[in-house]
């Protein structure tokens, strides 16, 4: 039982850290989009809806916004890619302008850079993510002296 302790944060540290290298992939991702300096007119070809309800005692329904552009390269490639989050304004069939690495326009992005706004939004949830992590290693601290000190008085 008393591995019981270790095992689920150890678990949620793995969640946590896997989530804090989602954030800093996405968020290199981007940024590296908007530095390229290359852009391109793509078609929004669709636009839809996906939605997700917790369980539990309030019920929450979150929705996402997703859109799928397609344009073409400099060099005459064909690309399409889906995004998360969009503006609600942009319709299927809209022409935006989108940023992309050269070496990889698939990971292109629709949206205008705000280089300010995408390090405070990815470093408010890295830090968030941070406090979970010490929380998770500090509980297993806790949990390990109290487990040892309770082995030392059981006879």
């Amino acid at each position: 039982m008393d591995i019981f302790f270790l095992v689920v944060p150890s678990i949620m540290i793995m969640g946590v850290l896997f989530a804090m290298y989602t954030v800093i992939r996405r968020t290199r991702r981007v940024s590296r989009a908007w530095g390229s300096g290359l852009t391109a007119e793509a078609r929004c070809l669709r636009t839809y809806t996906t939605t997700r309800t917790s369980t539990g005692e309030h019920r929450r329904v979150t929705t996402v916004l997703h859109h799928v552009y397609e344009f073409t390269t400099r060099e005459g490639r064909t690309v399409r890619f889906e995004e998360e989050n969009g503006p609600g304004t942009i319709l299927e069939g809209d022409i935006v302008t989108v940023f992309h690495p050269a070496d990889r326009p698939e990971q292109a992005t629709a949206h205008p850079p705000a280089h300010g706004r995408l390090f405070a939004q990815s470093g408010s949830l890295l830090l968030f993510l941070g406090l979970v992590l010490a929380g998770c290693v500090a509980f297993m601290i806790g949990a390990q002296t109290e487990i040892s000190a309770w082995s030392d008085v059981a006879p």
